[in-house]
């Protein structure tokens, strides 16, 4: 999925984020204008919802997750929309599947046997997910052992104390090391904003991760009290736009947990498309991580198609 080179990181540079101040007024301002001012009906949703759906990483991240739940998962990833909704769609040759599936390091091998002869990767959470809190070697040792098993992706997490406390070695050191460890992984940084307590927190976090060389920036755990939000998100990518500007890399973007809706997706793909542009509409560059959002994409779908709406357990998540 990812045709884009590397984020090599640049080095750490405080001058690109130290003195940047975040208006949150005018950030929840225009996230509120996002869903207003912009509306896309009719065949234009129907693409639109497809295109979501082939930038969603697939998530099971529970305590009671087995190799049947992760299986059930991937068959969900390599066939999103019921074949008579494809059918109807006239997208039956495509081959439309998720972005990804993401899971627990031990479920890794269980998802990529599962997906083999698909182009569909595996992306691991790690580094002692979602608190963040075990040692950096326990950090590492994890990482490694999830590309190990055959991940593609690695969606790593910062400690939350050196962004409260303005520590930006210890934050560039520690994700440059996870960087390593990944090897040809490419790499997440979930900066769980939900913790970081201002948007100029999130801005500064976003920026340190890039310039240590995060393949793409990511908002949340989903374990958090507060996830994924339009001012956040607007936040992380006005900095992954000042970051390519200064540096002339390209990196990622991933907003992660309290997102459900069709609606959601929506808006979410209405915010890359007005701040970063049509690239970052594409796989490489943009991923929901989500699980039930993929239902309801699905029965407004069928809406579509049919004129009416599904009982939800029509459309199963896996």
């Amino acid at each position: 999925m990812n045709t884009h080179p590397r984020n090599a990181g640049t080095g750490l540079k405080p001058e690109w984020f130290e003195d940047i101040a975040v208006n949150r007024t005018a950030s929840e301002r225009r996230a509120a204008s996002l869903a207003t001012r912009r509306t896309v009906k009719k065949e234009y949703q129907a693409a639109w919802l497809v295109k979501a759906i082939t930038c969603i990483d697939l998530t099971t991240l529970a305590g009671d997750d087995t190799e049947g739940r992760v299986k059930r998962l991937c068959a969900k990833a390599r066939r999103p929309i019921r074949d008579d909704i494809l059918e109807a769609l006239g997208l039956a040759d495509e081959g439309i599947t998720t972005g990804a599936i993401c899971v627990y390091p031990t479920m890794v091998p269980h998802a990529v046997k599962a997906l083999q002869g698909s182009n569909i990767p595996v992306a691991s959470v790690a580094t002692g997910f979602p608190a963040g809190l075990t040692p950096l070697p326990q950090k590492l040792a994890e990482i490694r052992y999830a590309v190990d098993q055959g991940a593609r992706e690695i969606d790593i997490v910062i400690t939350r104390e050196h962004v409260l406390t303005q520590n930006w070695k210890a934050l560039f050191d520690e994700i440059s090391a996870m960087r390593e460890a990944c090897g040809d992984a490419h790499m997440k940084a979930i900066l769980a904003t939900g913790d970081l307590n201002t948007l100029r927190n999130v801005y500064r976090a976003s920026m340190v991760a890039m310039q240590a060389g995060a393949d793409f920036i990511k908002t949340s755990t989903g374990k958090e009290d507060v996830n994924a939000t339009i001012p956040v998100s607007l936040t992380m990518v006005r900095a992954l736009r000042d970051f390519g500007a200064l540096s002339g890399q390209i990196v990622g973007f991933k907003p992660a947990g309290g997102m459900k809706t069709a609606k959601d997706a929506m808006l979410w793909l209405i915010l890359m498309k007005e701040e970063l542009g049509l690239p970052w509409l594409q796989p490489d560059l943009f991923r929901l991580g989500a699980s039930s959002m993929l239902a309801d994409i699905e029965r407004q779908l069928e809406h579509y198609v049919t004129g009416r709406y599904a009982a939800s357990n029509r459309h199963p998540l896996a």
